[in-house]
């Protein structure tokens, strides 16, 4: 994962260093210690002077754009007029988070009167964020004692789910044939996705001849690939010339994907076969591609396939996968597709096998065979509504360890366990919408994904944690 980076602003006022210069020292140094404090959560911080005035906000947004910062953080080291700071920060695209915080834990009665020229920006905060919201600014607020509460970490939190929506609002998806037919839950008009999230896709017309990716692979591409793969899987039950025309197969998609600086891909396997641009279905790459941080989705689904990329900036643990069969005696669902997973997630060492492929005269396949590692997990699904709407389902999960001997080892495999029973859990999914296409996010991620719906204005339902609906402010009982 690519390091979070801020921009931490810091917010000040001329007055005082024009009748008090010599309160600097110390307002700076409080600066330099949020600084080591977000360092020391792993944030890249991007610093710049203390600003007081308009221009000294402007060369300080225009620094944070030019490193293309996740977010801008600002703090008020002292009351700061708004109308110096608000242009700037209203015509940014970056995200904006505010941290209300002061140096000082314990303001009572016996604290020193001084004291309230280094503990006082939180005036400044609500002129600002009157401003913002004035000028249709989006942002975050935590708000908190730096060092005696959790702000900070939360503001970390609130940087991830920054990240998450400007890498979805920015995904670039590649299509690979048309959609799956019939298959209707996923589909959302490309037009629709642009105007409503800002996903952009672009498709690869197998059946077209000049849009043909089939260029020679070099032979030193494919055996330095069979070299890796086999360190990285269990390679031994694959015949090396499958493999090798196999590699050709997901390293033709591979060079599409980075040609066209795609975050995402999918690809409908009934549009695959000799003859076309691709002779082969890049189950393989599917999972390899995941595993670089390319998001990934099967039968067309565009939506999926940004979701799980965007996912997979902050969570590279993350994979796409699908609930196949319910496990009523135990209380478990079983995960499965027909041969992608995110190979990181595994237990184990992946097998690499032949997959039959009766769909079409197309090359025989190879993929990576393996089963979802153990853990606490979130599933993770976008379904689309009525009039370009979304609901963002969540619902936190325990991936399972096998209970007995695992019979399914020529499979995509898995079994978590839901929050609530099964029945109930999968009743709540379709009432919500909820489609066929999921996501599996490891780790302590809930909080984050809560923030990503309400940043993006999606109703967010937590199944099994919460008995209402968040959508983007307002509340409805399920």
């Amino acid at each position: 994962m690519k390091k979070l980076k801020i921009g931490l602003l810091p917010l000040y006022v001329k007055l005082y260093d024009d009748y008090w210069p010599e309160i600097r020292e110390r307002v700076d140094a409080f600066y330099r210690t949020i600084v080591a404090a977000f360092e020391n959560r792993g944030l890249e911080v991007v610093g710049t002077p203390i600003c007081a005035v308009k221009p000294e906000f402007a060369a300080a947004v225009q620094a944070f754009e030019r490193e293309e910062t996740d977010a801008i953080v600002t703090l008020h080291l002292a009351y700061s007029p708004s109308l110096e700071s608000a242009d700037a920060l209203a015509a940014t695209g970056l995200p904006l988070i505010v941290l209300d915080t002061t140096p000082t834990y314990d303001f009572g009665t016996a604290q020193h009167p001084d004291e309230i020229m280094y503990n006082h920006g939180i005036h400044g905060v609500q002129d600002m964020c009157n401003l913002l919201i004035r000028n249709g600014k989006r942002f975050q607020i935590e708000v908190g004692h730096w060092a005696e509460s959790d702000v900070l970490d939360r503001v970390v939190d609130g940087v991830k789910a920054a990240r998450l929506a400007q890498r979805l609002r920015g995904a670039r998806v590649g299509a690979i044939g048309r959609p799956f037919p019939g298959m209707g839950d996923f589909q959302v008009p490309a037009d629709e996705l642009r105007s409503s999230i800002g996903i952009e896709t672009v498709a690869w017309d197998l059946l077209d001849a000049d849009a043909s990716e089939a260029a020679p692979i070099p032979d030193e591409w494919i055996e330095r690939e069979i070299a890796e793969d086999a360190q990285r899987y269990d390679a031994n039950m694959v015949d090396r010339d499958t493999l090798r025309q196999s590699i050709r197969t997901d390293l033709t998609v591979r060079r599409w994907i980075e040609r066209n600086g795609l975050s995402a891909f999918t690809v409908n396997f009934l549009d695959v076969g000799r003859g076309t641009g691709l002779s082969g279905m890049p189950f393989l790459e599917a999972s390899k591609a995941m595993a670089r941080g390319v998001g990934y989705a099967g039968e067309g689904d565009v939506l999926t396939a940004a979701l799980t990329g965007a996912l997979l900036s902050v969570y590279p643990d993350s994979s796409f996968s699908e609930m196949f069969c319910p496990d009523w005696k135990h209380n478990r669902i079983f995960l499965s597709h027909m041969g992608e997973m995110n190979v990181r997630v595994a237990a184990g060492k992946p097998l690499l096998k032949e997959k039959e492929f009766p769909f079409a005269d197309a090359d025989t396949p190879v993929a990576a065979y393996g089963r979802f590692r153990a853990g606490e997990a979130v599933y993770v699904n976008l379904a689309p509504g009525r009039h370009g709407t979304y609901t963002f389902i969540l619902a936190p999960i325990e991936m399972c360890e096998p209970d007995g001997e695992d019979r399914m080892t020529d499979a995509i495999r898995g079994w978590f366990r839901p929050p609530v029973p099964i029945e109930r859990f999968l009743a709540d999914y379709s009432r919500l919408g909820g489609t066929h296409h999921g996501v599996i996010v490891y780790g302590d991620a809930m909080n984050v994904l809560e923030r990503l719906g309400e940043a993006m204005g999606w109703r967010t339902v937590v199944i099994g944690q919460q008995n209402y609906v968040k959508d983007a402010g307002n509340g409805g009982a399920i």
